[in-house]
């Protein structure tokens, strides 16, 4: 029997059979020369990455030393400026004991200086500080350079003169005190003298006049009557 597929209707040859191929050890070959060819290129591609690697890590490093470097000197700078801040409070201070100082002087000059007018037993200065509720600090500085070298003692009471419930009041040393037993404010010295204390004024007292009395161990008192608002500081 013959393999010749029979004629169509038509008289036409049928499409001949297409032709069979067979895997040759040739295919075998070229087929492993591509998979080494993809092998090594994957290889290849690991070693870049591989090399890039290290460089990496090497930036991170530097940017965390670019970190702690800014870091240091931010803190740096902060304690720069908290030692500037200090250092300008210390010369402030400076300045006003300075000051002080040079007006200590000029109070001395005043009074021991060649020039210096001779005054007796005096009042120099009354300076009045509120302290909590109804006390107040009291600085009385006195003052003589009459007799030069002579010591001047004896003692000091204060009183007040104010208003209470629309009355004119007076309060004396012991109710300034609180205790009617309370000793005389002592003084002594050759030109001048710092004295201090509290006093305490009652619920509802408005003070108007403050009266220094001192009573020297010999000679007349001398008295002097200031007005409170002159002589009070207002609380800062």
């Amino acid at each position: 029997m013959s393999d010749t597929p029979p004629p169509r209707p038509d008289g036409s040859s049928p499409p001949a059979a297409a032709p069979h191929h067979e895997i040759t050890p040739a295919s075998y070959a070229v087929l492993g020369v591509f998979v080494a060819a993809l092998l090594f290129g994957l290889w290849g591609v690991w070693q870049v990455v591989g090399d890039r690697a290290p460089g990496a890590g090497a930036g991170q490093a530097r940017i965390e030393a670019l970190e702690q470097r800014v870091a240091t000197l931010t803190r740096s700078d902060q304690i720069s400026r908290e030692a500037n801040r200090d250092l300008q409070g210390t010369l402030a201070e400076r300045d006003e004991e300075i000051a002080a100082l040079r007006a200590d002087v000029a109070f001395y000059e005043r009074f021991v200086g060649s020039t210096a007018q001779r005054r007796g037993l005096t009042v120099h200065q009354l300076v009045l500080t509120p302290r909590t509720g109804q006390a107040w600090h009291y600085t009385v500085t006195l003052t003589q350079n009459l007799n030069r070298g002579a010591v001047s003692s004896g003692h000091l009471r204060l009183s007040v003169e104010g208003t209470r419930n629309g009355r004119l009041e007076q309060l004396d040393w012991p109710a300034l005190r609180q205790d009617p037993d309370a000793a005389d404010v002592e003084y002594s010295f050759k030109y001048f003298q710092q004295l201090e204390g509290e006093i305490l004024l009652p619920q509802g007292f408005e003070p108007l006049r403050i009266r220094v009395r001192l009573m020297p161990s010999s000679g007349p008192p001398v008295e002097q009557t200031l007005p409170w608002a002159e002589v009070a500081t207002t609380p800062g």
